[in-house]
Formats: C-alpha cells, structure tokens, sequence
C-alpha cells in the first residue's frame, strides 16, 4: 500500500534575486506562500512549510503548521530530508512556493502518474529535460538514499533524481512549472495572472453532449475561469458538475478545430468536450 501523501512548501530561501521575500508577494489578492499552501491542501492530507531555523517568528510562515530544518546544509535538501524525519510514514509532495502558473490540474496529473516503488516521481522540465525536483512526489524509501548523498557532498535535488533514475512525466503546460525569481520576472507573471480580486480570469463558453449534457442538466454555458488550458478547465467543470468520463476518454474542440488539451485558452473561445460516441 502506498504511503500517505503530505505537503512540504518550500519556503526557507533568501529570496536574494528577489530583493524581497518571495513568499509574500501578491497574486491575485493572495500570497504566493498562501496560494501554495492552498493549492496543496486540496490534494494532500496534511501540508507543511518548509523555513529556516531563523524564520521560525515570521508571521507569515508561523500562520501556517512548519516544519524546521533539523539536519545539516542548506537548500532544498535539507527542508525535503528534514520533512522525511519529522514524518517518516509519510511520502512528500514538495512543491517551491515560488510557482505561481502551478494549477490543480498539473499536481492531479503527477499523482496520477505516481511511481510509489522509485525514490521519487517528478516532471521532466519542458525546457531542458531534466527533472523538476521542487513540483515532485519523494516516497519515504528516498530518505536513507538522500542522507547517504548528502553525506558525500551532494546538494542538488535534481542531481539526486538523475542518479537515482527517478521515472519522469511530461507536463501539461510547458510554463507550469516556471518559477520566478526576479523583479522583472514578477511583473511579468502579473501581466499573465493578473494582480487583481478577478485579474487572470476569463469568460468561456462551454458545450456539452450526450452523458456530459445529462450530467451537467444542460446543454451549454459561460463560466468565468482562471483556468489555462483544456485541462485545467476540464477538471474544474468535472468537479463542478460530478463528471463520472476521464479526460482520456474525450476529445477538445476549441473554436470549431480538434485541439491539443495543453492549448492556451483565450477570453471568449468556445470549447466542447467530445465524449465517445455510443453503439455497439
């Protein structure tokens, strides 16, 4: 039996590029710390933020239930390995609280696709390939491992993952797992999200048929969304409406055209989802 899945946000960096706390910058309204710890809550049983010894009286991370680093070094490793031994039943869901195209759709996808027999289950980087560790699934059998390559000197998480052939997913959105680091990159995150209560949002116009019409108890529909693509938006009217049809089982149409489920949504797109055909 697989083990239990828990939260860790990252939050102990210096935010030195930044010139200034990355996990209190607004998006939308909300923190992009909140944002994370939100975000995780709807898909693990417990979640936890990663801080440093010295950050422990900040009052943005003290809102939250924290877990201190407690071994030796510092970045990632030392939060992911210290969240292993505060609780070592539980396998860990790690995500960088700096993350703010991350949706409920693309952390859906990793547990879907989770591998509980490897160290860990990450997405491979749609920019160079390799893993992304900080949006990745470590199972508790990766903390022996962890602590052996720490101890040899090694500090890289994604080196960690290379060595230990980490099985690897492709992600949904190649900007997903983008973080930002920078004050120009925050200002252009703004301009994608939206700085406002309902900044980021966009009017679709939604057709459903056969199961999908029956289920919904309707035909079609205009919703506001946040939603980017395809399949965010169709995670969200699956739990809006109970869809019982998985996404495999059905085909996008945005504008009239068959489209890739990764595709940008735009203000005003007409999509249908199209779900197999009945007969024998």
């Amino acid at each position: 039996m697989s083990a239990p899945i828990y939260g860790l946000v990252l939050a102990g960096g210096t935010s030195s590029r930044m010139r200034t706390d990355k996990a209190a910058l607004l998006y939308e309204g909300q923190t992009q710390l909140r944002r994370a710890v939100s975000l995780l809550s709807r898909h693990a049983t417990k979640v936890f933020v990663s801080v440093r010894p010295s950050q422990t009286s900040d009052p943005l991370r003290s809102s939250q239930p924290m877990i201190v680093d407690s071994v030796p070094g510092e970045g990632p490793i030392a939060g992911i390995r210290s969240a292993m031994q505060t609780h070592p039943e539980a396998a860990w869901l790690v995500l960088a609280c700096d993350l703010p195209f991350l949706s409920d759709a693309v952390l859906e996808h990793l547990i879907a696709n989770r591998h509980a027999e490897a160290p860990a289950t990450a997405y491979r980087s749609a920019h160079d390939g390799l893993p992304e560790p900080l949006c990745a699934i470590w199972e508790p059998h990766a903390a022996a491992k962890l602590a052996a390559y720490q101890a040899e000197g090694g500090r890289c998480p994604r080196k960690f993952l290379i060595r230990n052939n980490a099985p690897l997913i492709e992600p949904l959105d190649a900007r997903s797992l983008d973080n930002i680091n920078t004050p120009e990159e925050y200002t252009e995150a703004l301009g994608g999200i939206g700085g406002g209560t309902n900044a980021g949002t966009m009017r679709l116009n939604i057709q459903y048929f056969a199961l999908m019409r029956e289920q919904a108890n309707l035909a079609r529909e205009s919703v506001e969304t946040a939603a980017a693509t395809p399949t965010e938006l169709f995670a969200e009217l699956a739990k809006k409406h109970g869809f019982t049809l998985s996404r495999d089982q059905l085909k996008v149409a945005v504008n009239s055209e068959f489209a890739s489920w990764a595709q940008k949504l735009r203000e005003g797109d007409s999509v249908v989802f199209i779900p197999p055909v009945a007969g024998g």
